[in-house]
């Protein structure tokens, strides 16, 4: 058995994309015991990437699910799961026979996942969409870039990941929670539209209560605040700045040098423009390293902004083991910490259907059971 807070769950997982995949890698780092049904092709991994940090963790099995001893085989599997969850269109699942009615004729136990983009129902249920679609419907997109510019996309981390993976993992357990008292699984529903959305809700409160008066790139948190901001060094690397609070400020005002001038007051907005222009010249002033070096041991709040490859060997993450080496590839460690069932580092992914011969022995095949599998093309 696996180590970690989750150890003993059993999780069936069909293969995808970005936010499915993640949401079972984040369960299997805390000790699932994650089964991927991938097709009954050779290949590395979920992606054709090598090494691909999203497959790690789990075992994989190749199915033809296009063959009906492929979809009895993935109903077996569901029989003994305690969730499963799968990333396609709706309707995909029902029509390979896999669907939320027919696994859970075989175990009403089951918590059924699935990740849609725009979700089950609704006038765009069926269309196309990548993040930049949902998070842009969703409200989450066009706060963020500079004022006058047009918005920036925010890698894929708001859509896919922190409204998709992240938050169909969240209802996967909660669902779980419910099951202690009710004995009943049940579907969860996680649109990647309907998850940007909740993550913008700090936003609309803001807005209601008027302190997010302004347009894109004109507010306190979205860049157009100076002392809330990124600025350039004299190396032409980047130094993060937070320092809203006063006494933040004050001790910023410190690290820069510029204690004893006739600052504005930081949280005039109509002094914004010329207080911009002040800490920028005062940043420029130094190297990264040396202006970060300066801020250690103060409450100023500023930071280098590393990229994602340099991020391992700063001290605080070094500190913490926030990133692990796996077969190769420096990639985030699970998280979060867990004191008395911390989870173990996960395995590199798996090739491709590597462990169908394992998994299919523990749900009782055989070896002539297995030949009868693959004469029928049902698995790899």
């Amino acid at each position: 058995m696996k180590a970690g807070p989750l150890a003993g769950l059993k999780v069936v997982e069909l293969a995808g994309l970005a936010p499915a995949p993640f949401a079972c890698m984040v369960l299997a780092d805390l000790g699932a015991d994650v089964v991927r049904v991938d097709r009954a092709t050779p290949g590395a991994d979920v992606l054709g990437l090598p090494n691909d940090p999203l497959a790690r963790g789990r075992r994989t099995i190749g199915v033809n699910t296009k063959t009906p001893e492929g979809v009895e085989l993935v109903l077996k599997l569901a029989e003994t799961a305690d969730v499963l969850i799968e990333g396609f269109r709706p309707g995909v699942m029902e029509r390979m026979g896999l669907g939320p009615e027919q696994v859970h004729a075989r175990n009403p136990r089951l918590v059924y996942g699935r990740m849609t983009g725009w979700g089950q129902d609704g006038p765009l249920a069926t269309a196309a969409g990548h993040d930049i679609n949902y998070v842009g419907i969703a409200g989450a997109l066009e706060p963020i870039g500079r004022a006058g510019e047009r918005p920036v996309p925010p890698l894929n981390l708001i859509g896919d990941f922190g409204g998709g993976g992240l938050m169909l993992a969240m209802g996967v357990l909660a669902a779980l929670h419910e099951r202690t008292t009710s004995g009943r699984g049940q579907v969860v529903d996680a649109s990647m539209v309907e998850g940007a959305a909740l993550l913008t809700t700090s936003l609309h409160g803001m807005r209601a209560a008027g302190v997010w008066p302004g347009e894109r790139g004109d507010n306190m948190l979205d860049g157009g605040a100076p002392f809330y901001d990124t600025y350039e060094t004299a190396d032409g690397k980047y130094v993060a700045i937070g320092a809203i609070e006063m006494r933040f400020w004050g001790d910023l005002v410190k690290v820069l040098g510029l204690d004893g001038e006739d600052l504005p007051v930081h949280v005039d907005k109509s002094q914004w423009p010329k207080l911009r222009k002040i800490v920028a010249e005062a940043v420029r002033r130094y190297p990264r390293d040396e202006l970060v070096a300066r801020a250690e041991g103060t409450d100023a709040c500023l930071t280098p902004v590393l990229s994602p490859w340099e991020a391992a060997s700063h001290p605080q993450n070094a500190a913490r083991g926030t990133f692990v080496d796996i077969g190769g590839t420096v990639q985030p460690a699970p998280a979060p910490r867990f004191d008395r069932t911390p989870p173990a580092t996960p395995e590199a992914p798996h090739e491709k259907g590597a462990d169908t011969e394992e998994v299919l022995t523990e749900l009782g095949f055989d070896a002539a059971g297995l030949a009868r599998l693959r004469e029928a093309g049902a698995i790899a």
